[in-house]
């Protein structure tokens, strides 16, 4: 019994993975996310004020973890030091590489995770528009805290101004610290190693990776432990929203080659619908030419004329077969068989 598809049931060809258009837009989608840190830049006084309203409220929490972190990484330059490289280097590594690692061994789940990446990434970018936060290391002195990354920043490449190159600092907006995205960069590497690592040092690094991160970002004054927090809460809701940004992904995916064919080519069904047809067409020629010499809608063959490969016709006994093109200019008629 011949098959037939169901109308609506085929499904979308999946488009392969390719790095040339992977990474231009892991580009773009980093530049808007430093183009907005930068851009974005609330008042100072909302800031602190902001800042100094976080550090009422995890005081009043019992969640005041960072001073004694600040003053354990400020006397012991031994923890400080390396501390401030992992705050200033190591989301500019890790995560890149975890990217390349899903990209070139698990291309099935990559699209996912660096939809997941993304999104929250954005949302990030809004919280930082929304609630523009003084960091520990920048409010007054008076607060207890001190700006390791400015102490040490004699062994490293960083400057006084967070992780920025040295001599960078206004390239960077130092007030967009609520959520922390260290941490929530920290976390999805965190997961990803775990899911897919399949090793125990893969899953010991997932744990210690974005733990280590949030210990770092209190530790250096570059965050409170709420912003931790928040950069958690962020990659949360960028995991509950990435079905939605691949389905409409899909969708435009699956939209735009029919807005860019051709005429003949636009709907889908156009096709099938002329490859269905054709065995009906030819049945109606072949009944058509068996009863007249007239082919085309009324167009009369010359005399003599053939048409190519065309095969001669055969009739039952009896039957008086009619003027075919092979014989229209014989003056004799054809013998019956």
């Amino acid at each position: 019994m011949r098959h037939t598809e169901k109308p609506g049931t085929k499904t979308a060809p999946k488009t392969r993975l390719r790095w040339w258009t992977e990474l231009p837009l892991i580009v773009l989608v980093y530049a808007c996310y430093s183009a907005g840190r930068l851009l974005v830049r609330g008042d100072v006084t909302d800031a602190v004020d902001h800042g100094l309203a976080i550090l009422d409220i995890e005081k009043a929490l019992f969640l005041n973890a960072e001073h004694p972190l600040n003053r354990l990484f400020t006397r012991e330059p031994w923890i400080g030091v390396p501390a401030d490289f992992w705050y200033a280097s190591l989301h500019y590594l890790v995560t890149p590489a975890i990217l390349i690692w899903l990209f070139r061994s698990r291309a099935v789940r990559y699209r996912a995770a660096r939809t997941w990446l993304m999104t929250s990434t954005f949302i990030g970018l809004i919280g930082f528009t929304l609630l523009p936060t003084c960091p520990p290391r920048l409010l007054d002195a008076s607060h207890g805290f001190v700006d390791t990354m400015a102490q040490y920043s004699s062994y490293g490449w960083w400057g006084g101004a967070a992780s920025a190159p040295r001599g960078m600092g206004g390239m960077t907006n130092q007030y967009a610290a609520m959520p922390s995205l260290h941490v929530g960069w920290a976390l999805w590497c965190g997961v990803m190693l775990w899911r897919y690592g399949g090793t125990r040092a893969a899953k010991v690094a997932a744990v210690v990776y974005p733990l280590g991160t949030t210990i770092v970002v209190m530790g250096t004054a570059n965050h409170y432990f709420l912003d931790a927090v928040a950069g958690a809460a962020v990659m949360g809701a960028g995991l509950l929203l990435t079905p939605f940004v691949l389905r409409t992904a899909q969708r435009l995916r699956s939209r735009l080659p029919d807005r860019l064919a051709p005429a003949g080519t636009a709907s889908g069904n156009a096709p099938a619908a002329a490859a269905g047809s054709a065995p009906a067409t030819a049945s109606a020629t072949a009944a058509d030419g068996a009863g007249s010499a007239n082919v085309s809608g009324g167009c009369q063959t010359s005399a003599g004329e053939r048409f190519p490969r065309q095969r001669e016709q055969r009739f039952g006994a009896g039957a008086e077969p009619d003027p075919a093109p092979s014989d229209a200019g014989d003056e004799t008629p054809a013998p019956a068989r």
